[in-house]
C-alpha cells in the first residue's frame, strides 16, 4: 500500500493522510451515533449487559463492513454528476472532499451532543448534495446538472419509504404477537418483568431473538453504513492520487478483456438498436476525431468514445502498463459509456430484454473502476466497529423510554428489530443507503402505536425536526465550506 503514495509531494501527501483521517473519524463518530440504535433495545430491555452488547455489537459491524460489497458506496459516490467525478483535479477533489466531511461531522456531533437519533445517511447524503450544488454555481453550469438527480431520487425515495415501511411492519409483526401469545410474558416491560416476576432479565426465547435481531441489525448496518465510508475514501484516492486509483490496478488479464469486451458488445447493442437509438447516440455521424479536447460525456459522442476507449485497451493485459494519463482516459470513457448506457436503459421503446441486456454489460464495464482495494474496507470496516464500543448511552435512553409513553416491551423490542434488521439487509441487496436511525426509531414508534401506549410528542417532534433539517442543513454547510475553500484556492 505505501509505493501507492510514493513520489507524491508533501503537501499533497498531508492532504491524502489528512482526508483519510477525516472519512475514519466520520465513520468512527457514526459508530457510536447509528450504532447505539442497533443496541438500544437489547440493552434497555437487559437481554445483553452494555459492555457485552456493544462489543458484539462492534464485531458485527466490523464483519459487515468486510462482508457488504461497495454497491452502496458507489450509489453515494454516484450522486455527483459524472462531469464532476471525471474532471475533478487535486486541489479540487481536497476542497470537495474536506467541505462535505465537514459538514457531516459538526451535524453528526451536535446531533449525537444532544441525544437526538439524527440520520448520518441523511448527513452524508446532504453534504455530497451541498457539494455538487456549489460546484454548479462556481463553474456556472446550470444547478440541474450540479447533481445526478436521478440518483438523488431514487436514494431519496429509499430514504422516505423505509421508515415508513419500517413504522408498518413493526406495528403489524408486534399486533402479530399479541394475537399470537397475548397473555406471553414478552408483553411484558423490563420494569413490570422485575416488579412482578423479581426477574431482571426477558425470558429465554425472547432474549435470544432479541440478541439475534441486534446482532442482524449491526451487521447489516456495518454492511450499508460502512460502504458510504469505503465510498468517500474512494472519492478522496481518485481526487487526489487518481493515478493510482482511477482503475483497480490489481485487474487480472480476464477482467481487462471482460471490459473490452463489454464495449465492444455495447457496440453492437447500439447497432442493433440504431432504429431507436440512432438520433439520441447520432449513430454513424461522429468520429473518434470528433472527441472535444476538454472531454464531456455526451450521447452524441457515444460512437467515438467506444471507439477511442478500444483503441487504448487494445493489447493491454495488465492496467500497470498503462501511462497515468491513459488510465484517467479510460476511466472517463468507462463512466461515460456506463452514464449514457443508464440514460439509454430509461428510453421508451426498448424491449425488456434488451434493456436486461444492457444492465448486464454496465457490469461488466464498471467492474475495474466500481471496486475498493482490502486496506480501505478493513479501515473503514475497524473505525466503525470500534466506534460502536463508546458514545451509546444518550440514544440508548431516547430510544428504549422516550419515544413512547411507557416504557418499551421485549415484544416491541424484537418487532422493531427484526423489521430493521430485515429493511436494511433488502436495501443492501438492491444498493440502496436508507438510515438504519429512522427505520428503528419508526419501528419503535409503529410498536408504540400498536400497543396503544401512545407516543411523547416532544420526542417524536424533536425526532422529526431532526429528519427535516439534516438535508437543508449540511447541504448549506458544506456548499457554504465548500464555495470558501474554492475561493482560497483561486
Amino acid at each position: 500500500m505505501i509505493d501507492l503514495f510514493s513520489g507524491l509531494d508533501a503537501w499533497v501527501l498531508v492532504s491524502l493522510l489528512l482526508a483519510l483521517a477525516f472519512v475514519l473519524t466520520f465513520e468512527f463518530i457514526n459508530g457510536f451515533h447509528d450504532t447505539a440504535n442497533a443496541v438500544a433495545t437489547v440493552i434497555y430491555t437487559k437481554a445483553m449487559p452494555p459492555h457485552l452488547a456493544v462489543f458484539f455489537s462492534g464485531v458485527f459491524n466490523f464483519l459487515g463492513v468486510l462482508l457488504g460489497g461497495v454497491g452502496v458506496a458507489y450509489a453515494i459516490v454516484h450522486l455527483l454528476p459524472v462531469e464532476l467525478l471525471i474532471n475533478v483535479n487535486t486541489g479540487h477533489g481536497l476542497a470537495m472532499v474536506f467541505s462535505l466531511l465537514a459538514a457531516a461531522i459538526a451535524w453528526n456531533l451536535g446531533t449525537w451532543y444532544f441525544g437526538i437519533p439524527a440520520s448520518s445517511s441523511h448527513t452524508l447524503i446532504g453534504s455530497i448534495l451541498g457539494v455538487g450544488l456549489a460546484n454548479a454555481l462556481l463553474s456556472d453550469i446550470p444547478l440541474g446538472d450540479g447533481v445526478n438527480w436521478q440518483k438523488a431520487i431514487d436514494i431519496a425515495a429509499s430514504l422516505v419509504i423505509s421508515p415508513m415501511a419500517g413504522f408498518a411492519v413493526a406495528a403489524l409483526l408486534l399486533l402479530g404477537l399479541k394475537w399470537w401469545r397475548p397473555l406471553s410474558k414478552m408483553h411484558k416491560t423490563p420494569e413490570q418483568r422485575r416488579q412482578l416476576d423479581d426477574k431482571k432479565h426477558p425470558p429465554f426465547w425472547n432474549r435470544l431473538v432479541l440478541v439475534i435481531s441486534a446482532m442482524g441489525v449491526s451487521f447489516v448496518h456495518g454492511s450499508n453504513d460502512g460502504q458510504k465510508g469505503i465510498g468517500l475514501i474512494m472519492l478522496v484516492l481518485i481526487g487526489i492520487v487518481p493515478a493510482q486509483f482511477v482503475l483497480d490496478l490489481n485487474s487480472t488479464t480476464y477482467q481487462i478483456e471482460r471490459t473490452r469486451d463489454a464495449t465492444l458488445h455495447l457496440s453492437q447493442f447500439y447497432q442493433r438498436n440504431s432504429a431507436t437509438l440512432g438520433e439520441f447516440l447520432a449513430l454513424g455521424k461522429s468520429r473518434e476525431s470528433d472527441l472535444p479536447e476538454q472531454f464531456s460525456c455526451n450521447p452524441q459522442q457515444t460512437e467515438p468514445t467506444i471507439e477511442a476507449l478500444l483503441g487504448t485497451l487494445k493489447g493491454v493485459s495488465d492496467y500497470h502498463s498503462l501511462p497515468a494519463e491513459k488510465r484517467i482516459e479510460v476511466r472517463r470513457y468507462l463512466l461515460c459509456l456506463d452514464d449514457t448506457a443508464k440514460k439509454v436503459g430509461k428510453l421508451k421503446g426498448l424491449e425488456a430484454r434488451e434493456k436486461a441486456d444492457l444492465e448486464k454489460l454496465r457490469k461488466d464495464l464498471t467492474a475495474t473502476t466500481e471496486y475498493a482495494p482490502f486496506w480501505v474496507i478493513l479501515a473503514v470496516a475497524l473505525a466503525l466497529g470500534i466506534g460502536t464500543m463508546v458514545g451509546w448511552k444518550r440514544v440508548v435512553l431516547t430510544i428504549g423510554e422516550k419515544i413512547g409513553k411507557q416504557g418499551m416491551t421485549y415484544a416491541q423490542g424484537m418487532s422493531a428489530q427484526i423489521t430493521a434488521a430485515c429493511a436494511i439487509g433488502m436495501a443492501n441487496v438492491f444498493s440502496l443507503p436508507v438510515s438504519t436511525t429512522h427505520v428503528l426509531s419508526s419501528g419503535v414508534a409503529g410498536t408504540m402505536v400498536a400497543n396503544k401506549s401512545g407516543l411523547q410528542g416532544g420526542t417524536v417532534k424533536t425526532i422529526l425536526l431532526a429528519w427535516v433539517l439534516t438535508l437543508p442543513a449540511t447541504i448549506s454547510l458544506s456548499a457554504g465550506l465548500f464555495w470558501l475553500a474554492s475561493k482560497a484556492l483561486v
